[in-house]
C-alpha cells in the first residue's frame, strides 16, 4: 500500500544537491505520487523541469502564494491564468494560493484580491484549490462563503487550527484538511483538533522542505518522512497505517479528479 504527498516543494533549491535521491527515498517509503504547488513566477520553470523528468510520479499546480503577492501581482496572475487556459496543460489544481497575515500585512488588500481571483479560476476551470492560510482564518472563511455554491474542491493545506476552526472549514464539503509533520510534535494541538474530524476529510502532506516530523524535526523535510505522519494518524484514529493510506488515497482521488484518469 502506498500514499500521496499532496504538498511538496522538492523543485526548490534546497534539493539541488540530491533531488534524485530524495525521489528514490520517497518511492522506497511508499509514496506513489507527489503533488507540487507553485509559489511565484520564478518557481514555474524549475517545477516544470522536474515534472518533465518524472511525469508519472509528480503533478504540478499553478498559483501565486500569498506571501509572494507584491506590487506586480496582477501581471504575475495574468501570466498564470494564461497558462491555465492553455489546452493540455499539466496543472492539476490552482495553488498554492490563500492568505497569510502572520509576518506582514503590507499587501493585505492585494492578497485578498489575488486569492479571490484565483478562487474564481478554480470555479471557472473546474480545478481544485490548494489553500494556504495563516493568521487569516476569518478572512478565508468569508471569501470561501461567497463561492459556496460553486462546487469547489480542494485542500486546506497545513491545517493547524482549533476544533472549532476545523468544523468551520469542513462546512465546505468538497474540501479536506492537509495534515503534515506538525501532527507529530510533542506540544501539537492537532490531535485534539481532529477529534471530531473523520479520516474521510484528511490528506497527507509534507510541505517539504519545511515542518519535518518527529523524529526528523530540525532536518530538511522530504516526502519520505510523511510516513511518520501516516503512523501518527493511525495511532490517533486507532486504525492500521494501511487503512490511513487507503482512505487518504481515496480522498485525494475525490478532490483531484484528474488523477483518476
Amino acid at each position: 500500500m502506498g500514499f500521496v504527498d499532496t504538498h511538496s516543494h522538492i523543485y526548490g533549491p534546497e534539493f539541488d544537491e540530491d533531488r534524485g535521491l530524495v525521489i528514490e527515498r520517497a518511492k522506497a517509503a511508499g509514496v506513489d505520487r507527489v503533488l507540487l504547488p507553485n509559489i511565484n513566477a520564478e518557481t514555474v520553470a524549475p517545477m516544470l523541469a522536474l515534472y518533465a523528468q518524472y511525469p508519472d510520479f509528480l503533478s504540478p499546480m499553478m498559483g501565486l502564494h500569498p506571501e509572494d503577492v507584491k506590487e506586480d501581482y496582477q501581471a504575475v496572475l495574468a501570466d498564470m491564468h494564461e497558462r491555465l487556459l492553455q489546452a493540455g496543460h499539466p496543472y492539476i489544481a490552482v495553488g498554492e494560493v490563500g492568505l497569510d497575515f502572520y509576518w506582514d500585512q503590507t499587501f493585505r488588500v492585494e492578497q485578498m484580491d489575488a486569492f479571490e481571483q484565483q478562487v474564481r479560476w478554480a470555479s471557472e476551470l473546474s480545478l481544485p484549490l490548494m489553500i494556504h492560510s495563516r493568521s487569516a482564518h476569518k478572512e478565508l472563511v468569508e471569501v470561501m462563503q461567497r463561492y459556496r455554491s460553486d462546487n469547489l474542491t480542494g485542500v486546506f493545506h497545513c491545517f493547524g487550527g482549533t476544533p472549532e476552526e476545523a468544523q468551520e472549514l469542513l462546512q465546505f464539503e468538497g474540501f479536506v484538511l492537509g495534515i503534515g509533520g506538525v501532527l507529530t510534535y510533542k506540544k501539537s494541538t492537532l490531535p485534539e483538533a481532529l477529534s471530531n474530524v473523520p479520516l474521510t476529510r484528511l490528506v497527507i502532506e509534507t510541505d517539504a522542505p519545511y515542518l519535518a516530523p518527529v523524529p526528523c524535526r530540525g532536518k530538511r523535510n522530504e516526502p519520505a518522512f510523511a510516513l511518520h505522519t501516516v503512523n501518527r494518524l493511525a495511532d490517533i484514529y486507532q486504525v492500521t497505517a494501511d487503512e490511513v493510506m487507503s482512505q487518504t488515497n481515496d480522498n485525494v482521488k475525490r478532490v483531484f479528479k484528474c488523477l483518476n484518469t
